[in-house]
């Protein structure tokens, strides 16, 4: 029998707030994301990030396409990385990526970050060696390929966020395969890499490395459009930097992304539908998660 999320369930993980706190009270989340080819994907998950109540988010990016990205994103603290001189994120970086995320609460890596070779070392050091929670995605996830000790080796916890032809290519199977049987294909990339996956598409299936997993309801159609999944991971990103467990913060982010979804398609018709339009949607999300923000304060 299938375990379904519902609002009840996210209302009851979700972090507190209170009128008397402060941004440093909700974390800071370090989103590395982007090249000269996706320059929406960094946008769309830094933001995605600050829509899930986070305090403090930072974008590191390629530095020569920072200027780019930073157009229309003010609230967000920019991170210029080493440059291969393509718009390529270089591994020269890394050493500098790594000490600045130390003290960070949350990171999410991969977005739109391509497959440079240079990129994908730096990747692959990245999650080895960082001392913090970490959202893989996209690119993030094709860099680590078939090296699933790379998960192992990290004590912290870590969210994978793969589509089926990711999951396909990390389990050396078949995209059919893998929809034909989502729940143990997750269920088993859990185990083997000892992290929380968050399998996407309809009833996203979010597994823990216990057995643990959950089916995601909300969302339809409009949700498949590219940048999606970036407002995802930094949805998810945001609500581990708020101090929620890996499982908890992917439970709760793939359901206030769906509802999004559904709540944009009682406004918007679901082909019309695009990532950036799902940003405008989660604050009415929160009002159905937090109706009464200041309920019961002096």
């Amino acid at each position: 029998m299938m375990r379904y999320i519902n609002a009840e369930y996210v209302k009851s993980i979700i972090p507190r707030k209170s009128r008397f706190d402060h941004k440093g009270r909700y974390g800071h989340l370090f989103v590395i994301a982007g090249c000269r080819y996706y320059i929406g994907a960094g946008k769309l998950c830094a933001k995605a990030g600050l829509r899930a109540g986070t305090g403090l988010v930072t974008l590191g990016a390629p530095e020569s396409v920072v200027g780019l990205m930073s157009s229309g994103l003010w609230e967000v603290i920019y991170f210029p990385l080493k440059d291969t001189g393509e718009g390529f994120i270089s591994e020269d970086g890394v050493g500098m990526a790594l000490d600045f995320s130390s003290d960070k609460e949350a990171v999410v890596i991969g977005p739109g970050v391509g497959k440079h070779d240079s990129t994908v070392r730096f990747i692959k050091r990245f999650i080895k060696e960082a001392k913090v929670p970490l959202v893989v995605d996209a690119d993030g996830l094709n860099a680590v390929g078939r090296d699933v000790s790379i998960f192992n080796e990290r004590y912290c916890g870590t969210v994978l966020t793969p589509h089926p032809g990711e999951m396909a290519r990390l389990l050396e199977c078949t995209v059919k395969e893998v929809q034909s049987n989502r729940l143990d294909f997750a269920l088993e990339y859990a185990k083997k890499s000892n992290s929380v996956v968050v399998l996407k598409g309809h009833n996203t299936i979010v597994a823990n490395p216990d057995g643990e997993y959950v089916v995601n309801p909300t969302g339809g159609y409009g949700l498949a459009k590219g940048g999606s999944g970036d407002v995802l991971s930094g949805l998810i990103g945001g609500l581990l930097a708020q101090g929620m467990s890996p499982y908890h913060s992917a439970v709760a982010g793939v359901w206030i992304h769906g509802m999004a979804g559904d709540l944009a398609e009682k406004e918007l018709h679901p082909r019309s539908i695009g990532a950036s339009d799902l940003l405008e949607f989660i604050h009415e999300v929160w009002k159905i998660l937090d109706p009464e923000p200041y309920r019961n304060e002096d």
